[in-house]
């Protein structure tokens, strides 16, 4: 448990100082981010999530202090990994294990990047309905992903907890991942609107804070003769942090159908939340021209639904991870060509 806790540790300091870094490069006065710095970005969180799984290829035994044949087989039993052991050769052996272990991180770093992709769609929406300047876009999600990854934490090892506990509970989670993507796929074309004044979150908002309509310099919070008031700046985190929430319930249950380590779960996930801001800025402006993104995440979460409801099945007929990552790419490629091969038709109706 040391080992783990050192190791986790790590991640988190590491996480700690480039968030640091990241946000004083974004933060350091209220304007959009250009373009130019949002793909600088975008390039170096990617970059260290595949870094972060150099490591684990390297030293992913080290996570969990896999030393010798005994504590191999134990920790592949309990997270259910797709390992062959090489009898009486343990180095074999645990690369064998390293090599599981990373290819379980890229792919479940690749599931909750494509899944944060309609986060966007749903975050440029917000923006625009509560009235938001470009300028204050980065402070509101600077606090949205701190928020996010809190959260994220808590729900991994949780969930982590109730698989040990309940095994059934992958069914579940793949039934309601296959009724998600379902349902995503009926209501594809339905035009997405939010209503500020009557949202459900700035509505208890509402009974609890004085809200005030001002922006007053992109603040959270002001004082008005006395009076704290909240301004539709905090109201807005307030409705990003709860659709959050709302996507954390798919995207986690669907990296835990790539794998059971609620580590390698972790780490792919905050990598890829990591990644969410400076990829909003990136895609702010084009994300509509990807229009058949909601149809591919819709095939998506059915796929990762079904793949938990059958494991079983699958795992018998040799189905590995490695088919799951190219299934999963090959998903997203094709919406994204065909987003640009068949644009979408425009409007000129008035």
């Amino acid at each position: 448990m040391s080992h783990e806790l050192m190791f986790f540790g790590g991640f988190i300091i590491f996480i700690i100082l480039m968030l640091a870094i990241d946000l004083g490069l974004f933060s350091k006065s209220d304007k959009p981010v250009s373009l130019k710095v949002a793909a600088i970005m975008s390039v170096i969180w990617v970059s260290f999530a595949l870094g972060f799984g150099a490591i684990l290829y390297f030293w992913g035994n080290e996570l969990h202090n896999v030393h010798d044949f005994g504590h191999l087989r134990e920790i592949i039993s309990k997270h259910l990994h797709d390992v062959k052991i090489v009898e009486n050769d343990l180095a074999a052996s645990i690369q064998a294990y390293n090599k599981a272990l990373t290819l379980e991180y890229l792919t479940g770093y690749v599931v909750e990047y494509a899944l944060s992709i309609d986060n966007i769609f749903v975050m440029v929406l917000l923006f625009t309905s509560f009235g938001i300047p470009e300028k204050y876009y980065h402070k509101v999600l600077v606090w949205g992903i701190i928020g996010a990854i809190l959260m994220r934490c808590i729900f991994i090892f949780i969930g982590a907890a109730l698989i040990a506990k309940f095994g059934w509970i992958l069914y579940v989670f793949g039934a309601f991942l296959v009724y998600t993507g379902v349902m995503m796929y009926i209501n594809r074309n339905q035009e997405e609107e939010v209503d500020p004044q009557n949202h459900p979150v700035v509505k208890f908002a509402s009974k609890y804070f004085k809200v005030t309509h001002k922006l007053d310099s992109g603040k959270f919070f002001v004082v008005e003769n006395g009076v704290k008031y909240v301004t539709p700046l905090f109201l807005v985190l307030l409705v990003i942090e709860f659709t959050d929430l709302i996507f954390a319930v798919d995207s986690i249950p669907a990296i835990f159908s790539v794998t059971k380590d609620p580590y390698i779960v972790f780490f792919s996930n905050i990598f890829a939340v990591l990644g969410l801001r400076s990829m909003f800025f990136l895609l702010v402006n084009i994300i509509d021209k990807f229009h058949y993104l909601k149809v591919g995440l819709a095939f998506l979460l059915v796929f990762i639904g079904a793949k938990m409801l059958l494991h079983s099945y699958l795992k018998e007929w040799g189905f590995t991870t490695s088919h799951s990552l190219i299934i999963i790419v090959g998903i997203l490629a094709i919406s994204v060509i065909a987003s640009l091969m068949f644009p979408k038709k425009k409007d000129y109706t008035t």
